[in-house]
């Protein structure tokens, strides 16, 4: 047996294990815990429901809101200061949801400078409220589309990059006003990938867990940690964690279908496309529309965070070193395995003919849809299977019990991360290796026959761009993730993530900025990435 089945062997292998955890998630509905259902029936799971798919809804309204109307206005329009607009308005991508939610808290609190500031210039008594209490299930929808409406605007943006002059000129010797034909022809045209962005957005706000933990909103994400923890039921926690898998499966089906419209047949010769010169009060207002969401959603909350960590905070330096050790250890490591296993399944499947291995990623691909709560649901079930089968093993043949072994390790966590984020690190290297001719591939084995060679010496010297893309989006993930780390993190050992969202959740706002700012910080990374990668295709 050659070197490359053996590749295939370990691909096959190592592809079961990593789907296991979605199996295990979805199989639990048939095995239900008939009392407690009822109970949850008879007290929150409408709850459950209806906040779910209102924070997805609201959240993908008011992303694509902002994303569209920016979008919109960057494609057509040409003013001064345009290219510092395109930056500022992607950097609340490295923002975390759950970042924002604790930092407009602390913000609009009552006691608050912000609010003592508006009651003295007012001449208000000192009982008088005058921000709003945000801690609700509205205050998670406006947090989530101030950060993720990137998304959208993106997508929007090249939608309607593309489409050329020539729409514009019908409309116009039609008698239509720019207004009608922003709505009868740009929009319904860009409507596939404004309906993307929205389900991307949709996918986020389900997946969320730090934000409505924190607000005190009931939602899918919040009754599975709620029913493992506070119940003391994994199996029903398994069975709501299938229930959102449903939801997200159901967003996922959503958005291909919306996609089934989007290729446009346009001739090639009229696709140009050129912007109108925008001066005056024109350019004030452009400037405004276009400087609110990233001032909202980036700005506000990260000068807050810099003066709580820099003028108020008392931190403990030595607890932030090991912190910041542990998280970039951790994010380090996650991201050279899966990245090594991204690798792997990549090169199998391009010198595979079957489309097997192809359509084997695509199914490995869904981790990243589901949120990091279902995942290390379905993790736990499996370790906590292994390690039970383990000490009957230990137990039968050695007379020894070792308790839990794989459970509670840096192990199970770095396989929940490996399920969770495979999908980035695979999008990048199979990008990679689609621009590698399959001639360069021949020419080099008609020199060398080792797939080995062809693979170190050939490959990985074209694959390093994309390699480092990889590593860093999944070290960036890694290190923003919340929800599996809490659950599966072994017994003392904390990151910046759990970190904040511990002394958030002990309205210990000005001690969490620090862990905060430091993961919005390292998230600007992955944003600097993209902006890079987006200025090289406009030149």
């Amino acid at each position: 047996m050659n070197g490359f089945n053996w590749i295939k062997i370990f691909a096959v292998i190592f592809a079961s294990i990593l789907i296991l955890p979605l199996f295990s998630v979805l199989f639990s509905v048939f095995s239900p815990d008939l009392d407690t259902w009822q109970h949850l029936i008879d007290t929150v799971l409408v709850d459950y429901i209806t906040n779910s798919v209102v924070l997805a809804l609201g959240s993908a309204t008011g992303a694509i809101l902002l994303g569209t109307t920016t979008g919109y206005v960057m494609a057509n329009y040409q003013f001064a200061a345009k290219a510092i607009l395109q930056i500022v308005l992607l950097l609340p991508l490295a923002m975390p949801a759950y970042i924002i939610a604790y930092t407009y808290t602390g913000l609009m609190d009552f006691g608050s400078p912000l609010h003592q500031l508006i009651r003295d210039v007012f001449s208000l008594p000192s009982t008088v409220s005058v921000l709003p209490d945000i801690r609700h299930l509205s205050g998670a929808v406006v947090m989530m589309s101030l950060v993720l409406y990137p998304y959208v605007y993106l997508l929007s943006y090249a939608a309607f990059k593309s489409q050329p002059d020539a729409l514009q000129n019908v409309s116009t010797l039609a008698g239509k006003s720019s207004l009608s034909h922003i709505f009868n022809v740009a929009l319904p045209m860009a409507r596939p990938a404004i309906l993307t962005g929205g389900a991307l957005v949709m996918m986020e706000a389900l997946a969320d867990y730090g934000t409505v933990a924190y607000f005190g909103v009931n939602t899918f994400s919040a009754g599975i940690y709620r029913t493992w923890f506070g119940m003391g039921n994994r199996e029903v926690a398994a069975q709501l964690a299938s229930a959102l898998c449903l939801f997200v499966f159901l967003v996922l089906i959503l958005e291909k279908y919306s996609r089934k419209d989007a290729r446009r047949y346009v001739n090639n010769l009229a696709n140009k496309k050129t912007t109108r010169e925008v001066t005056g009060k024109g350019l004030v207002f452009i400037w405004l529309l276009c400087l609110l969401p990233p001032l909202f959603g980036f700005f506000i909350p990260s000068i807050q965070l810099l003066y709580w960590a820099v003028f108020t905070s008392e931190a403990d330096t030595q607890g932030f070193s090991n912190l910041l050790g542990n998280t970039l250890y951790l994010s380090a490591l996650a991201a050279f395995i899966i990245v090594a296993l991204a690798l792997m399944f990549s090169y199998v499947a391009r010198m595979t003919s079957a489309n097997h291995f192809s359509r084997l990623n695509q199914l490995l691909s869904l981790g990243y849809a589901l949120p990091g709560l279902v995942i290390a649901v379905g993790v736990i079930s499996i370790s906590g299977w292994a390690d039970r089968q383990f000490n009957m093993f230990t137990i039968s043949w050695f007379d020894f019990r070792p308790g839990l072994i794989i459970s509670g390790s840096i192990t199970i966590l770095l396989f929940a991360y490996s399920v969770r984020y495979l999908s980035v690190a695979l999008q990048n290297t199979e990008n990679g290796f689609a621009r590698i001719s399959l001639q360069t591939d021949a020419a080099a084995l008609n020199l060398n026959p080792s797939r080995w060679h062809l693979l170190s010496r050939i490959h990985l010297p074209l694959l390093r761009p994309s390699i480092l893309s990889a590593m860093l989006l999944v070290f960036v993930d890694v290190l923003k993730e919340l929800p599996a780390t809490l659950v599966l993190r072994p017994f003392n050992f904390n990151t910046l993530a759990v970190r904040a969202y511990e002394l958030a959740s002990d309205e210990r706002l000005i001690d969490a900025a620090l862990p905060a700012i430091a993961i919005v910080g390292v998230g600007l990374l992955p944003v600097c990435l993209l902006i890079y990668q987006l200025e090289r295709r406009s030149t």
